[in-house]
């Protein structure tokens, strides 16, 4: 367990969001749990808790860096991921408590800046809990127009609160971005968007804002990896590094963006670099170096580290389907079938419920073949 630096004791909040953005989620919920017990009345405080008890279970869970929040595939999956139960209820009852509180501040004041964006961002959050945990989208829909209701009222009474724009901008690219038939639906709905202010709005916040600022560079680093701009991503992932060292998982995203450069070398370097980080997981390093050999048709070496990965006894269900699944790919290539269906079948019972587990079950019938 990580201990709180002494900063805490005189600012938990500081120290949690520091420890948040380093990965080190026992760490920040205790910092949080300081926060709230000093001002259990502070909504805001019960939102920061509600959101570490959230991020900590996906990072366990290994969603943290799937296709999703990568920004690789689409926005939205299939599989439901599995927090713990207490997890989960605690994260419920912070949201609800924080929901309260701002509830009865409005009660008093409509016009109550904070408590308007404590009550948005307890709404955007529980869509996160929805869309990511639940896969309810009915829910997420609902949640995710009160915290956009909300948030909108708190740029209204105030235009240069940039933090209440994060909930419109990762909205408007988000809707903006689904293809035109799913847009057509949304708009028959009432629910437009559009992608390019989104960006504009996603950069003035990332510029500007404060709470919501180290957010906003990250979902830019998504956006870029997304649209294909590599190059943009690294300028935006470059001062989250240096702003959060501990965090390998900016540094392994910059890798990926050095790989679709064509930059095999520097990609590689930064791995080495996470390889050498305290308590990084091995594991999931070893896919990333195997996966960015794969691309470079460096077969045996990929191969090799595939193997490392599989036989881990640590591997959380993104990067054990994928490493099965890349394993059966190599094979493929490399022309050793019957060791190639082996690794299909054994992505599929690793995670039958994802996307990958489906693209193994298509070469169990037609080998894998590289295009291009």
């Amino acid at each position: 367990m990580l201990a709180l630096p002494l900063a805490a004791a005189s600012d938990p909040v500081a120290a949690g969001w520091d420890h948040f953005y380093n990965l080190e989620y026992a760490a920040a919920m205790r910092a949080f749990e300081q926060a709230v017990d000093a001002e259990p009345g502070n909504a805001a405080y019960h939102n920061y808790l509600a959101q570490a008890a959230l991020y900590s279970e996906l990072y366990r869970l290994g969603a943290l860096e799937s296709e999703l929040l990568t920004g690789n595939n689409h926005f939205i999956r299939t599989e439901k991921i599995r927090p713990e139960a207490e997890q989960s209820a605690r994260f419920l009852r912070e949201i609800g408590r924080a929901m309260e509180l701002a509830q009865a501040g409005l009660a008093s004041n409509p016009g109550d800046q904070e408590a308007l964006y404590a009550l948005g961002s307890a709404y955007a959050l529980r869509t996160n809990y929805h869309f990511l945990v639940e896969k309810a989208w009915r829910p997420a829909m609902s949640d995710g127009s009160l915290a956009r209701k909300h948030h909108n009222q708190v740029v209204e009474l105030n235009p240069q609160h940039y933090d209440a724009m994060l909930t419109q901008a990762a909205y408007d690219y988000v809707i903006g971005s689904l293809p035109w038939h799913t847009r057509m639906v949304s708009f028959l709905m009432g629910r437009t968007g559009d992608k390019n202010n989104g960006i504009r709005t996603m950069k003035l916040i990332a510029e500007k804002g404060t709470r919501n600022k180290a957010d906003a560079q990250v979902m830019l680093a998504i956006i870029h990896r997304r649209e294909k701009q590599p190059a943009e991503a690294i300028r935006v992932l470059d001062p989250l590094i240096r702003a959060y060292p501990r965090n390998y998982l900016f540094r392994m995203e910059k890798a990926h963006m050095f790989s679709d450069l064509g930059k095999k070398d520097e990609a590689l370097g930064c791995l080495r670099e996470v390889e050498q980080m305290p308590g990084a997981p091995l594991e999931k390093v070893h896919y990333a170096i195997g996966n960015v050999q794969f691309w470079y048709n460096d077969l045996e070496a990929a191969l090799s580290n595939m193997r490392r990965v599989t036989q881990s006894s640590n591997l959380d269900l993104h990067t054990g389907v994928l490493a099965w699944m890349r394993t059966g790919q190599i094979l493929d290539i490399t022309g050793r079938r019957r060791e190639a269906l082996e690794s299909y079948r054994r992505a599929i019972r690793f995670a039958p419920q994802t996307a990958a587990a489906a693209e193994s079950k298509r070469y169990l019938s037609s080998p894998y073949r590289r295009k291009g």
